[in-house]
C-alpha cells in the first residue's frame, strides 16, 4: 500500500547524505533543495554536523519524528535503520536507492525480507531498494538527471529501471515532455509496477490527474493485477503505453504440442497489453513518442493530411503511415482550389500538402485553417518544418502554436532542424509543445497507436451448451499427461466444440464396422503418437471395406500405437486453435490456419483466457491469411463468427478447468457454414 506520506511528505531525512555532490547521497539531497522542496529536510551522517547547509544528525535516535526516510548507505546497515526509524520515528514510506540486495546473493535478500518485514508490520511502503527513487511536483527524491518539469497534468512514469529511466527522460526533455510523477521501483521488495499503478488508478482524479501512464517493465509479477488497473485506467480516460523486455528466448520451447511451441511468455505478454488496451513498444524511443502523442487531442479517424515545406520526409511519412494502416487521402474539389490561390505558384493541395520552401507563416495558418474547417476527409495533421538555417522561423512556429490551441482536429509538429532551428524548437517547446523530430518514427507510433485496441469487456457468460459441471467432474476422474480420446471427446462435447463423429477401435473387424457405421470414405489415424502425420499415422479418403481392414493392420504396428482412430472423411480450409498454460498468465489462445501450416507459416495471434467475441473477432482479423477466410480465386471461404465461437469455448474450457497444460484442436475444418474438430491433443498437469 503507498502511503500518503510517499506521495506527499511533510519532512524528509536522507540517511547517507554528502557534500560530495558525486554521491548518490550527495545528489539526491542537492536535487531536493535545488528544486525546492517545501518541507522539513533533515540529513544523517555520523561523520558531518553539517551537510550542504542543512544539520546533520550524527545519532538517528536525535532525529525527530519523519515521514520519509530515503536511505543511501550500504545494505547490511539499512535493516536496523528502517526498524528504528518505523517503529520510533514515525516513518511510513522508504526509498532505498543502495544495491547488494536479492539482486546480488541470499545474503541479500534475508536482508530485504528484513526490512519488508519491519515496513509491513508497521503500516508503511518501500520503493526499492536498488533504485534511483521517486519525484513528483511535491519533491524531487532521486540523485540523477535530467530533472524535467513536473506538473499535475505530465507524464506518469513507472519503470523497474533507473538507468533506463534516466536514458527515457532526457529523450523526453528534449521533446517537450512534462511528467507529473516517476516512480523508480527497483527490486520491488514490496511495491512493484503493478502495486504503484494500483494506486494511480484507486486515486484518479478527471480534474486533476494525468491521463498518461508509461510503464518500462522488465518482469511482471501479477498480471491478473496490471490487467485490472491498466484496463480500468483506460476506461477512465487514460492511455497506456509500456516496454516489456526480456522477450525473446534464447533456445526454442520445448513443447509437444503446437500450441506450446509457438506460445510463450511474451507471447503472454502481448495478450495482456492487447487486452487492457496498452500500447505496446519495444525501445526508449518509440515510447517517448507514443507518450508524445498521447499528450496530443485524440484522433477520431485514420486519415491524416501531411503539410509540408519538404518533399523528402513528406513521401517517408506517407509510406510509414499508408503501410501501417492509415491514409493519407487525396484532398481536392472547390475548396482545395480555393486554397490553393492563397499558395505560392508551384505549391500542391494534393496530400501531402507542399507550400514550398518559399512558405511562409502565413500560408501555414491558412492550411491549417482548411484541413481543419473545410476538409472532412482529413482527421488530424502532421506539420513538418524545417529550415536551411537561412533566416530565422520563430514566426511559423508561432503560427503553428496558436492553430494548435484552436484547431478541433490534432496537429502533430514534426520539426527536424534540431540544429538550424534549435533556439526556435526551444522557443516552441518552452510554450508547452512537444515536437517529433523524425517523421517515420512518428508515422510509426501513430499507427500503432491507432491499431492498440480498446480494453476488452470484463466478464463473460457460457454460451449455450457449455456444460461447466460436466467439465469439472471428467477433469476430477483423469491423471496427468494427454487424455484418452474419449475423454477428449467427452471435454469437447461438454464445451460445446464441434467436432466429427468418430470411433476409436483395435481390431481390424472394429475397425470395418466402425466405418460403415460413420459413411465412407473415412479417415483413420493412430492412437499414440503425438505427431501423426510424421510417422505415417495418417491416411486420407479410405473408401472400402478392405482398404479400412489393411490399413488398421499397418497403422496397429507403428511404434507407440494403441488403438486407431476413425473419422469421417470432411472437406474444408485447415484452421487451428490451441491454449497453453503460462505461469502467473492464465492460458495463453491461439489461433491461425492449420494443419502443417500452422509450422511453416507461423501465422498465429494469441489473447489471454477467457476470451469475448470482440477478441476473437479481432484475434481472426490480425492473422496475415485472413483474407483466405472471405474465399479466393472460387473457393468457399469460413465462417469468422463460428470460428469465433469455436475460439471463445476452447477458452472457457480451459478457464473451468485450469489443469489444462497444453490443448490443441488441429486441425478445425472450415467452411461458410460450420467449423469443426478434426483432431484434439489435451494434456493436463496437476
Amino acid at each position: 500500500m503507498i502511503t500518503q506520506q510517499l506521495i506527499n511528505p511533510k519532512s524528509i531525512v536522507v540517511i547517507g547524505a554528502s557534500n560530495d555532490v558525486t554521491k548518490p547521497g550527495g545528489k539526491l539531497l542537492k536535487n531536493l533543495i535545488d528544486h525546492q522542496f517545501a518541507g522539513k529536510l533533515y540529513v544523517s551522517n555520523p561523520k558531518e554536523d553539517e551537510i550542504q547547509g542543512v544539520k546533520s544528525y550524527r545519532n538517528l535516535n536525535d532525529l525527530p519524528q519523519t515521514d520519509l526516510a530515503i536511505l543511501a548507505i550500504a545494505a547490511k546497515y539499512c535493516p536496523d535503520t528502517v526498524n528504528l526509524l518505523a517503529r520510533h520515528k514515525g516513518t511510513r514510506a522508504f526509498i532505498i536507492l543502495s544495491a547488494g540486495f536479492h539482486e546480488e546473493n541470499e545474503e541479500g535478500a534475508e536482508l530485504e525480507r528484513r526490512i519488508v518485514a519491519t515496513i509491513e508490520e508497521t503500516g508503511g511502503c518501500l520503493i526499492g531498494p536498488n533504485c534511483i527513487g521517486v519525484m513528483n511536483p511535491n519533491y524531487t527524491g532521486v540523485f540523477t538527471l535530467p530533472i524535467p518539469k513536473l506538473v499535475p497534468h505530465g507524464v506518469d512514469f513507472i519503470t523497474g529501471s533507473g538507468a533506463t529511466a534516466v536514458f527515457i527522460l532526457e529523450n523526453a526533455v528534449l521533446r517537450g515532455l512534462n511528467f507529473s510523477s516517476v516512480f523508480s521501483v527497483g527490486n520491488s521488495a514490496q511495491l512493484g509496477v503493478e502495486e504503484v499503478l494500483e494506486y494511480l488508478d484507486k486515486t484518479f482524479d478527471p480534474k486533476i490527474s494525468s491521463r498518461v501512464k508509461l510503464l518500462y517493465v522488465e518482469s511482471i509479477s501479477n498480471p491478473a493485477k496490471l490487467l485490472k488497473h491498466s484496463t480500468s485506467l483506460i476506461r477512465k480516460g487514460c492511455h497506456i503505453a509500456a516496454v516489456k523486455s526480456g522477450g525473446s528466448e534464447a533456445g526454442s520451447r520445448a513443447a509437444s504440442s503446437h500450441t506450446g511451441a509457438l506460445a510463450s511468455s511474451d507471447v503472454a505478454v502481448d495478450a495482456l497489453f492487447r487486452k487492457a488496451g496498452i500500447v505496446r513498444c519495444y525501445g526508449r524511443e518509440e515510447l517517448v513518442t507514443v507518450a508524445g502523442i498521447f499528450m496530443h487531442k485524440e484522433l477520431k479517424g485514420n486519415r491524416i493530411a501531411i503539410i509540408t515545406h519538404a518533399g523528402g520526409p513528406a513521401v517517408m511519412l506517407t509510406d510509414a503511415l499508408s503501410n501501417g494502416g492509415m491514409k493519407v487521402p487525396p484532398v481536392k474539389g472547390p475548396k482545395a482550389d480555393e486554397l490553393l490561390k492563397l499558395l505560392f505558384p508551384g505549391s500542391s493541395v494534393a496530400n501531402p500538402i507542399d507550400f514550398l520552401a518559399t512558405g511562409t507563416a502565413e500560408q501555414l495558418g491558412h492550411i491549417i485553417d482548411y484541413c481543419d474547417r473545410d476538409f472532412e476527409e482529413v482527421d488530424g495533421m502532421a506539420v513538418i518544418f524545417g529550415s536551411p538555417g537561412l533566416f530565422e522561423v520563430y514566426d511559423v512556429y508561432k503560427v503553428l502554436h496558436e492553430k494548435m490551441l484552436t484547431s478541433h482536429k490534432p496537429i502533430y509538429p514534426i520539426l527536424p532542424s534540431l540544429v538550424n532551428v534549435k533556439s526556435e524548437i526551444e522557443y516552441f517547446l518552452g510554450l508547452g509543445r512537444i515536437n517529433f523530430p523524425d517523421e517515420v518514427a512518428f508515422g510509426n507510433a501513430l499507427c500503432k497507436v491507432w491499431h492498440t485496441p480498446a480494453p476488452q469487456p470484463e466478464g463473460y457468460e457460457y454460451p449455450k451448451g457449455f456444460r461447466p459441471d460436466v467439465i469439472r467432474s471428467i477433469i476430477e476422474e483423469v491423471k496427468e499427461g494427454y487424455l484418452s480420446p474419449d475423454h477428449v471427446q467427452a471435454l469437447l462435447d461438454a464445451a460445446g466444440i464441434d467436432r466429427a463423429g468418430e470411433a476409436v477401435v483395435t481390431s481390424a473387424a472394429d475397425a470395418v464396422a466402425s466405418a460403415k457405421s460413420l459413411g465412407m470414405p473415412v479417415v483413420m489415424k493412430v492412437v499414440g503418437p503425438v505427431h501423426k502425420s510424421d510417422v505415417g499415422g495418417v491416411v486420407l479418403n479410405v473408401s472400402s471395406e478392405e482398404q479400412v481392414a489393411d490399413e488398421f493392420k499397418r497403422l496397429i504396428t507403428i511404434k507407440d500405437t494403441t488403438a486407431v482412430l476413425i473419422q469421417p472423411m470432411l472437406s474444408g480450409i485447415e484452421l487451428f486453435a490451441g491454449a497453453m498454460a503460462e505461469p502467473k498468465f492464465g492460458h495463453t489462445i491461439l489461433c491461425g490456419m492449420g494443419g502443417i501450416f500452422i509450422e511453416v507459416l507461423k501465422d498465429v495471434t494469441a489473447g489471454l483466457a477467457p476470451i469475448g467475441k470482440p477478441e476473437a473477432l479481432d484475434m481472426i482479423a490480425k492473422l496475415k491469411s485472413a483474407k483466405i477466410f472471405e474465399g479466393v480465386r472460387g473457393q468457399a471461404g469460413v465462417s469468422v463468427d463460428l470460428f469465433a465461437e469455436s475460439i471463445i469455448r476452447l477458452s472457457l474450457l480451459v478457464v473451468v478447468a485450469p489443469e489444462i497444460a497444453e490443448m490443441d484442436l488441429n486441425p478445425l475444418l472450415g467452411s461458410v457454414n460450420r467449423v469443426v474438430t478434426v483432431d484434439a491433443r489435451i494434456r493436463i498437469r496437476r
